[in-house]
Formats: structure tokens, sequence, C-alpha cells
């Protein structure tokens, strides 16, 4: 076992750390034997410390296909498999993933410890909805399979639990059919927030939905978006000449970290205005790969180099439909005065959600990439205590320095789920940063 400087996507915060890898379930069996405490790591591309620790087992190399149902679209894999290996096999076969993030760079076990949404919340749910069944190492050594129905408890405090109820081993989904690689996209103008808000509930019925918004305009035309909706594309949607799946995309890089001066109020209103001034209709259909309709990211490596070294904070917040436009509106209003706005803020509808320690809930999510200053996490305080009165909370995939007592009166399921944990684990075995902090265990 090595000690490292590790870190997650957003490149804060930075901790050293005992690391090591697990290829075989006996290896997560022995870490629970022989370490104090530990948490387990995939990827890192969550924005938080919830893979980070004093200790962090890997699990990328624990990543096979076990089962895949080409006729039922049912696949059973184990967590350290990421999900565009999962598109890799599934893609040709006509299976797309049921939810996916903005990055296909995840591991099933992450996508389930986060409860991932995706465009689709308000139609399909997050990613635990279409989860059938979950083998977990518990702390205290035994296997337990669990469902909506068997052990459910186990079941559901995994699903957005952040991998503290459990190592998870094994998951078993179902997949989305589909009969092409393609997406049938319309994008559409919104001159200020309230339009954009109206234009979620008009085009409601599409699968998918997001907006772009520029969180810097002020002015008549405050909260100026471009909302992006889609279908996927049937073969006969296609041109005759189009294949039914994409080339693959040509992949950028961004070589170093960028000085910190490069991203200021200058140069994110001018990619803003640049962004919104490229549609120059109201409304332009058209035909997108899968790529880069769901992870237009994707395409350029290490793109989180252009918020510098100091890294980076995503913050991102749901509130509730209900008070979703006067909730949105003042947020947005605070961070537009503040100058550090985000050049990658993106606005969702969610729909009714089932986990009870998950973060989604009907209403509206924004998220926004803020450059780490000295004021910044001051500045988040404010907006977390806003957040809070407006019944809303904070997504803990991508968090990295909330107060714990925001946690624990903004999830209205924390007393229930911490009482699980402690009973589950009693020796403290599953501790990551964010438990620690957030005081979960």
């Amino acid at each position: 076992m090595a000690a490292n400087f590790i870190t997650n996507w957003n490149n804060y915060p930075q901790e050293k750390s005992q690391f090591s890898t697990a290829v075989f379930g006996q290896d997560f069996e022995t870490a629970l034997a022989r370490q104090p405490s530990f948490i387990v790591r995939g990827n890192g591309r969550c924005y938080g410390d919830a893979s980070l620790g004093a200790s962090v087992v890997s699990s990328l190399k624990f990543n096979r296909v076990l089962s895949f149902d080409e006729v039922a679209g049912i696949l059973t894999c184990q967590s350290g498999l990421m999900l565009s290996n999962i598109l890799e096999l599934s893609m040709p076969k006509g299976w797309f993933l049921p939810v996916t993030p903005g990055t296909r760079f995840i591991t099933v076990g992450g996508a389930v410890a986060s409860d991932v949404h995706g465009k689709n919340h308000h139609k399909d749910g997050s990613f635990s909805q279409h989860v059938i069944n979950i083998k977990i190492l518990t702390p205290t050594g035994s296997i337990v399979s669990c469902s909506p129905t068997e052990n459910s408890d186990f079941f559901w405090f995994t699903c957005g639990g952040m991998g503290l109820t459990g190592i998870i081993l094994e998951v078993t989904f179902r997949l989305k059919k589909i009969e092409t690689g393609f997406i049938k996209q319309v994008q559409i103008k919104a001159k200020d927030l309230n339009e954009v808000l109206e234009l979620f509930e008009q085009y409601s019925n599409y699968t998918y939905s997001v907006a772009w918004i520029d969180c810097l305009k002020t002015g008549a035309d405050f909260g100026r978006s471009i909302l992006m909706v889609g279908e996927h594309a049937t073969i006969h949607e296609l041109p005759n000449a189009a294949r039914l799946l994409p080339k693959k995309p040509i992949v950028l890089s961004v070589p170093f970290n960028f000085p910190s001066f490069v991203l200021n109020g200058f140069s994110v209103k001018a990619f803003n205005a640049v962004y919104y001034g490229k549609n120059f209709k109201r409304e332009i259909h058209s035909i997108a790969s899968y790529e880069k309709f769901f992870y237009p990211l994707d395409a350029i490596l290490h793109w989180n180099r252009i918020y510098g070294s100091r890294g980076f904070v995503q913050y991102q917040f749901v509130i509730p439909k209900q008070v979703g436009k006067a909730g949105i509106r003042d947020i947005l209003t605070r961070i537009s005065a503040k100058g550090w706005g985000s050049f990658l803020a993106v606005l969702k509808l969610f729909g009714v959600q089932q986990g009870p320690i998950s973060f989604n809930m009907e209403g509206y999510t924004l998220a926004l990439d803020i450059p780490i200053n000295s004021k910044l996490f001051s500045f988040l305080d404010e907006l977390d205590k806003m957040v809070k009165e407006y019944g809303g909370r904070i997504y803990l995939t991508k968090d990295a320095r909330m107060k714990a007592e925001i946690f624990h009166s903004t999830y209205p399921n924390a007393a229930t789920f911490t009482t699980f944990l402690n009973k589950v684990d009693p020796e403290k075995k599953l501790v990551s940063s964010l438990s620690r902090r957030l005081q979960i265990k």
C-alpha cells in the first residue's frame, strides 16, 4: 500500500492517502480485516471529497461484465466497470444507459453510490430506479443481496449513500432500447429566466432536457438561456447514408493548468455572449451523436485544468418545484452580483424521487463551476442558507465544503441514515472525508 496525494476531478481538496487497488472480491474482504477504516474509490470523477480519506481502495480493476441479456437488456457487472465500457458493449446491440450523468467516465458503483441523475430525470428518475439488484459486502464482512423488495433498507440507503453502507460488489440493472446512436435534438433560445422555466414545462414531453444558462447577464436579459431537448433517433429519422452508430469523436486535451487570471468575469462574459449568439435562430432542429448530446466535455481530456492548480468547486443545488422560480432567481441574482459566474452553468428539471437519501427531488437544479478564491467558501455558505430556506439541498457528490448542520437540516432522512450506518457499521470501517466533515458517522 502506497501513500499518495490524491484529489478528485475539481482538484480540491488534495489529501494524502494510503492507496491500494482491489482486483478480486477477496481484496475488499482483506481490506476490511486489516485496515482500521477506508473508502472505496472509482474513477475519481466526483467533485468533492466523497471518495477521499486517510485510506482509499480503488475499484477500477474490479471491472468485469458478469452477464448481459441482449434480449431483455439486463446487465450484471462488477462495481468498478465504467459506463464507457458498457456503452462500447451495449450500443452495437441496441441498448443505451437508462440514466447517465454528463460524463461516461464513472464507475457503476459510483453511479449507484451517488444515485446519479441525467437529462431525463423528469421522465425516468435517477439511476437507482433502474437497478434490479445490488450485491454488497457489508462492513462486518457478510454479503447481502438487496433490491427494492429484498433487504430494501440496504438497497435504498446504498443508492445515494456515498459508499458508506458497504462495498458494492455487483450491480444488475436494466438498459434502454434504442435503434441508433444519434439524438434528434431541438435547441430553443430563451430571452430570460422566466422564459426558460416556461420552456421546460412546454417541452416536458421530451425524454431529455437541459438548459445552458448565462449566470452573469443582468437587466432585461437576466438568465438568458438555451434549452436543449432530445429523443433517441430512429433508423427512419436518419439520412439514408448515415451509420447507425456515430464515428468516434475527435478528442482534444488541455495540456497544463491554466493561469488563474484566465478565468475571470470578463472572459466568462465573453464566452457566454459567444455561446448564446451561436444560435442565430430562435429554434434549431438537428441530429447529434450521443457523445455530443450527453458527453460534450468528454471530448476534451483534462478540461478541469482550465481552472488552474487551485481547482474549482461545482456547486449544485435543487429547489422544490413550487418555489423553484423564486429560488433560482434569488440565488442566481446573488451569484451574478458577485461576478463569479460559470461558463458551465446547467439548469435541469427533476421529477419525483424515491430514494430516502438521494439528492434529487421534484424541482429545478442548477450546477455551476466556480474557480476557488479566498472569499468563495464564505459566499457559498450564504448560498447554502438560501437553499435551505427554500427547502432545497446540496448534491453530496459535488460537495467539498458544506457544513454538517446544512446537511442534517436539509436532507430529511439524514438522522435515519446515520442510525442505519451505525447499525451496519458499528466499528466505522467505511469512512470518507465527506462522512467525517458532515458528521455522518
